[in-house]
Order: C-alpha cells, then structure tokens, then sequence
C-alpha cells in the first residue's frame, strides 16, 4: 500500500470452507499489502489443539504476524461476544499501524461478528440453569410450545437444545425476542470477502487425506496430552472435529481407523454446513481456489474494491 492508502485500511476477509486453502491466501495476501492475519476458526483458540485444527505453524506463517490464536485453554468456553471485542480491537490496532488487516477463517458466525452490526444480548447463568433443570424434566417439546408464545420466529427455526434454551433465555433476561437479535448484512466498517470455490469432490479427497495425515502426525497423542489438561470438561473443545472421535479411541470404544473415518465423515458434514453459510452471503466475492493466478486475482479485487494501489 502507499502512504495514502494507509491512513484508513480496509478490512478483507478470505472464507470458504475448511480444507480450502484459506490460510495459504491470507499469507499471500498479507505479503503483498503489508497485512496481518486475525483468526476467525473457532478451534483454533485453543492452546495445544493444533494438529487436529490444522494450525498454520510459526514457519508456515513465513514470518507475518497472527493474532487471536492459542487464546484459550481447553476446558474454557469459546464465546462469540467476547471474540467481536477482541477482533474489533484487533483489527482496530493492525489500522493504527498502516497494516492491512486480513481476517482468515471459516467459522462463520465468528467471522460474521467481526464483520457486521450484530448485538449480543446479556447472559445470565442462574437462568440458564434453571431452564436446563425444565429441558430436563419437561423435554424439548414444552419449552419449544413456551417459545413459539413470545418468539414465533425462532420458533419455527427448528433450534437445537442449547440455543432453545438460549432463545428463551435471552427472552427472560432482555424482554425481547431472540430473533430481534438476527443479524442483518450490514458491514460494521467497510470490508471486503473472498471466498474460495471448491470443486466439492475434489475437497471431499483432500479433507479425507488431511486427517490421515493428522493420524499420522500424532492426533492421537495430542489429543491424550489435551485430556490431562481438561478437554473433556471443555464444552466448546471437547466437541471439535477429530477431538471427539479420538477421546473415544482412548476410552476403548473406536480403534483409530474408525475414529478416522468417523472424523472424515463429520469433516465434509461440516464443510457443506460452512458452504451453506457463506454461500448465503450475496456480498462474498467467489475465487476459484485451483486457479493459479488465485493471489493475483484476489489482489485485483481489493486494489479495485478500494482503490489500492
């Protein structure tokens, strides 16, 4: 970038689906516009998962600094609110700077927090436990008919057990409903997304062969040294791909090769999850990720989008 162009950077993302070359073209990125890098994967918090998350090491990194990863011990919760705080400071640090800031992820709530207008209402635990304590006596089904009375809309979302019990959470504590706190698609400052297309057979091979060479890269060992420090206890972190299936080899209940293919079949689930996503996002700019002038291409969009030079 020029003198000028550093006084007010924008702010670029590059999405898409894991497995999709994300963290390859965040660096490209960041070499050529003088950027750094803010995490926008979910797992990627935490401190020691990093062959099951497919963590870019210090030396892939090729020296550009990254931020908001390892920010979270195992058994802590990952919150979304508390990630808009530390990206929007993040991202507001990297300005002050004259770097370019450059948000690499594909967890797309996280990266639609640090994106856009989007409001997080209040918790309160003394609620939450008590609705917990009703979904465990009542069942789903009354505290959805309790939902569809002041929240309609989310009702008829079809939520899972725990965002009912914050749908009706948030109720109790804000007197709003939940789905008045939906986001809009309204940047928060001006930005640019990159998504990166997949030929979706090809990244069904390539996520297959990814964690087996995790497996061979020692997952298994990584995730016994997690479990001595928590993991299971960690409702956010237990859950992660590969993480899950690998507790249950060291429970005796999945031989390695099964705990594998388990995590190949829950890696696409959630790859065409994340394709739904941001493919519902008319704002994204589409990449192909296979074409070789990708870094090129990319560049020519953010010197047009905000005349870059």
């Amino acid at each position: 970038m020029t003198a000028a162009d550093t006084a007010n950077p924008p702010l670029i993302a590059v999405v898409g689906p894991t497995g999709s070359g994300k963290s390859t073209l965040g660096i490209d990125l960041a070499h050529q516009f003088d950027g750094e890098i803010i995490n926008a994967d979910s797992m990627q918090f935490y401190r020691g998962m990093d062959i099951g998350t497919a963590k870019v090491t210090v030396q892939e990194r090729q020296g550009i600094p990254h931020h908001l990863l390892d920010t979270l011990d195992v058994n802590e919760e990952a919150s979304v609110a508390a990630y808009q705080m530390q990206a929007r400071a993040t991202i507001a640090a990297i300005r002050d700077r004259g770097k370019l800031p450059i948000l690499v992820g594909g967890s797309g709530l996280y990266v639609r927090a640090a994106l856009d207008v989007l409001e997080f209402p209040g918790t309160d635990p003394a609620i939450r436990v008590r609705l917990e304590a009703d979904l465990d006596r009542d069942g789903a089904d009354s505290l959805r008919q309790r939902l569809a009375e002041i929240d309609p809309v989310s009702a008829g979302r079809d939520l899972d057990d725990r965002r009912l019990i914050r749908a009706l959470e948030v109720h109790e504590v804000t007197g709003r409903p939940f789905s008045s706190f939906m986001p809009q698609r309204h940047y928060h400052q001006p930005a640019l997304q990159l998504g990166l297309q997949v030929d979706r057979a090809l990244l069904r091979e390539r996520l297959a062969a990814r964690v087996h060479t995790m497996v061979d890269d020692g997952l298994l060992n990584e995730v016994a040294t997690l479990d001595n420090h928590g993991l299971r206890t960690g409702r956010t972190a237990s859950r992660a791909l590969g993480y899950a299936q690998f507790l249950r080899v060291l429970d005796g209940e999945l031989t390695q090769d099964q705990a594998a293919s388990d995590t190949i079949d829950a890696t696409r689930r959630f790859a065409r999850r994340q394709l739904t996503w941001f493919r519902a996002d008319p704002r994204i700019t589409w990449l192909d990720w296979e074409d070789p002038h990708l870094t090129s291409q990319a560049a020519d969009h953010i010197r047009r989008t905000f005349g870059l030079s």
